[in-house]
């Protein structure tokens, strides 16, 4: 692993490259000021059929518009490694085992990835010791990437002109945004299910202050929405986003309470396929890893939303929030919704820049 520590006036851009869309972010060296976020949207066949050449040809144009014209500074930039990309899994390792921690998970990375593990990398992070009938286990969250995969997603960078001098995780980006903002001692002792919905998954992580627990993703997102809204209303594809989307990111106030009627009305089937899920998430984490409750959630993503947060917090009872990654900075002008930037700014949050 190579290490670099930036002495620069000015982070790292965090990159996060989406089904959707290009975001990007930047604060100052010290984590204080937001220099830029910026959001480019990719083509609508970004998703279809294309070619691998040809969708990287996309991603790297959105790259470049992105940032041109922007305030960014430099070009050192953290990539991400997203659901499409990542494996993922918790396991439950024995703590009597004689090997040590960092060979029983390569043993245990060898039976589960869905490529040969010598063109591997893998990570892990510790989540905390549970108790499985009388015996003491400790629960580890495996990732790993396939390594062309990683140099394919490094070439997209460079490509657009930037200098990779990290890559992360859709995870610990997330809890790494509002670990700068819940400081307090007392909010190291809080669990928090963080909740990001995206166009094409769902991404799930309970954490205690920064310390990830449990981590999972799930298929369904703003496709299933859209889809859905298509169906119930009989209209075109592209017209019943275009709808979901219009109606929704206006204010409460604004929206048309018909339109909103008619798409929460034909939503509700995928909005409870989540909720369920979620409420798994909440029953494994009670039953697994006892002593604290969950007393936070946070709903971030682009398909974030105060009628999808509404919904979901009377099903789980759990009281929460809308995400804003950047409550605690002038916006420089921006307005609107900011929980699209969420895994963006966990990326430009970076302290110390690494590439594996």
């Amino acid at each position: 692993m190579i290490a670099r520590f930036n002495q620069n006036r000015f982070g790292p851009i965090g990159i996060d490259i989406g089904s959707r869309s290009v975001k990007l972010a930047q604060f100052s060296a010290d984590g204080k000021r937001l220099i830029e976020a910026s959001r480019w949207d990719l083509p609508p066949e970004a998703n279809g059929d294309l070619d691998e050449a040809a969708s990287d040809d996309l991603i790297v144009e959105a790259l470049v518009q992105a940032r041109e014209g922007r305030a960014f500074r430099g070009t050192d930039a953290t990539l991400c490694l997203n659901h499409r990309q990542l494996f993922l899994q918790n396991i439950r390792v024995s703590k009597t085992a004689q090997t040590s921690l960092d060979r029983t998970v390569q043993q245990e990375a060898a039976g589960r990835v869905p490529f040969p593990v010598a063109e591997a990398e893998i990570r892990y992070v510790e989540a905390a010791d549970i108790r499985q009938g009388d015996a003491v286990m400790r629960e580890v969250i495996l990732m790993a990437c396939h390594r062309p995969v990683l140099e394919r997603s490094l070439q997209l960078v460079e490509r657009a002109g930037y200098r990779p001098v990290a890559v992360d995780v859709e995870p610990t980006s997330l809890v790494r945004t509002y670990a700068s903002q819940f400081r307090r001692d007392e909010d190291q002792q809080i669990r928090t299910m963080y909740v990001h919905v995206g166009y094409a998954s769902t991404l799930v992580v309970i954490a205690q202050g920064e310390d990830l627990l449990f981590v999972k993703y799930i298929e369904l997102g703003g496709k299933q929405f859209d889809e859905a809204v298509s169906r119930k209303l009989k209209m075109d594809l592209p017209d019943s986003a275009s709808l979901r989307r219009n109606n929704g990111d206006r204010r409460s106030a604004r929206q048309d309470p018909e339109i909103t009627r008619s798409v929460a009305d034909a939503m509700r089937p995928a909005v409870e396929r989540l909720t369920s899920e979620l409420s798994m998430c909440v029953r494994y984490h009670s039953v697994t890893f006892r002593g604290r409750p969950l007393e936070r959630f946070v709903l971030g993503g682009g398909e974030a939303s105060e009628t999808l947060l509404e919904s979901l917090t009377k099903r789980i009872g759990l009281d929460g929030e809308l995400s804003d990654p950047f409550r605690m900075y002038a916006r420089n002008g921006m307005t609107g919704r900011t929980s699209h930037w969420d895994i963006a700014a966990g990326l430009a949050l970076r302290e110390m820049t690494s590439i594996a």
